[in-house]
């Protein structure tokens, strides 16, 4: 038996990790909602029942109702939609790259692989944790996150602003919710990127079969999002795009570029890490290797900042490079397209 808060990256109405459960080799065929009952302290049938109607119970990573019956060596799992420990930041001292700080604010180049708030799978090693050990008395966020007026995803790296005062996060958070602050991201997809620029408009929820991964819903089944791209530079089977946000949904870029056919370079967690346009010659299956190795992650950087401060009330912007990993991967793409062949996509 397994009992551990962990898993992955969270989301926005995020699932957190209560259980997990590991069938035994000589388990026999037994409905979910029993096995619980067995081993989930103070656990009514009731209470597992409701949680697999929600869609909150996995095996084996599929979500399951409660009459699935589990078999030897299945791996039970319940998400729920409030953490574990949920108001346990424990100060930790991690680094930051802070590249403007007052004391309203600051504004962070976060890297790739820091997780930005303790949840689902990550209660130590966030940015959080880092910014209770830097700083004192931060302000809660709606969410009671201290500091937070936004966030980008794990394996996104890029800029960030943090509020120090109430009224600095009262302020900021307006300007972000009534979509007045600018902010623009850089993206690897796959696939040649037709129209040199356009617009995504779809409501954004859940996926209705995992729960792990957003997708574009019906207008109304979802969050309002509004993603503008323009393409920077085309190399064939990939291109690179510049994205800004008229809307900050969760894996909104990632979302929306894949429901155009364009899934982000090297997103696991949506098919981009597969070789989704190109050849099938054994030489080519080796570069996007070599690309992968490069950039272990969704190619994906907040590159620019900007929003009116919260006491000079002087409207700021702030950019940042690209990180190494993606500046290595971008110029493999450049001598490749250079040096082969490269079909036009339609």
């Amino acid at each position: 038996m397994i009992e551990n808060p962990i898993a992955d990256e969270a989301l926005d109405d995020e699932l957190f990790e209560h259980y997990r459960f590991e069938a035994s080799k000589g388990q026999s065929p037994l409905r979910v909602d029993k096995f619980l009952m067995n081993l989930v302290e103070n656990a009514t049938r009731n209470k597992i029942q409701q949680a697999a109607t929600a869609g909150n119970i996995y095996v084996n990573d599929v979500p399951v109702k409660s009459n699935y019956k589990v078999k030897a060596l299945d791996v039970v799992r319940v998400l729920l939609s409030h953490p574990p420990f949920e108001n346990l930041i424990l100060p930790e001292n991690i680094p930051l790259d802070i590249v403007y700080e007052d004391d309203a604010l600051l504004v962070i180049n976060k890297p790739a692989g820091l997780v930005v708030h303790p949840g689902h799978g990550n209660y130590t090693g966030t940015l959080v944790n880092a910014l209770a050990y830097h700083f004192e008395n931060l302000p809660l966020n709606s969410s009671e996150r201290p500091g937070l007026v936004h966030r980008i995803d794990k394996d996104t790296s890029g800029l960030l602003v943090v509020a120090k005062t109430e009224q600095a996060m009262a302020f900021l958070a307006k300007q972000f919710e009534e979509k007045t602050s600018e902010r623009e991201y850089l993206a690897l997809v796959w696939g040649n990127v037709i129209e040199d620029e356009g617009t995504v408009t779809g409501d954004i929820a859940r996926h209705a079969k995992d729960r792990m991964q957003m997708a574009v819903v019906p207008d109304g089944e979802g969050k309002h999002a509004v993603t503008h791209y323009k393409v920077m530079e085309r190399f064939g089977y990939v291109t690179l795009v510049s994205c800004k946000l008229e809307t900050g949904r969760t894996h909104q870029i990632r979302v929306h570029m894949k429901h155009i056919g364009h899934t982000l370079f090297n997103d696991e967690r949506y098919g981009g890490n597969l070789i989704l346009k190109g050849t099938t010659f054994t030489k080519y299956k080796q570069f996007i290797d070599n690309c992968f190795k490069v950039l272990p992650r969704q190619a994906l950087h907040a590159k620019t900042l900007g929003f009116m401060h919260p006491t000079t009330k002087e409207f700021m912007s702030f950019d940042t490079e690209l990180p190494e990993d993606m500046k290595e991967c971008i110029a493999k793409w450049r001598v490749y397209s250079n040096s082969h062949t490269v079909e036009e996509e339609d």
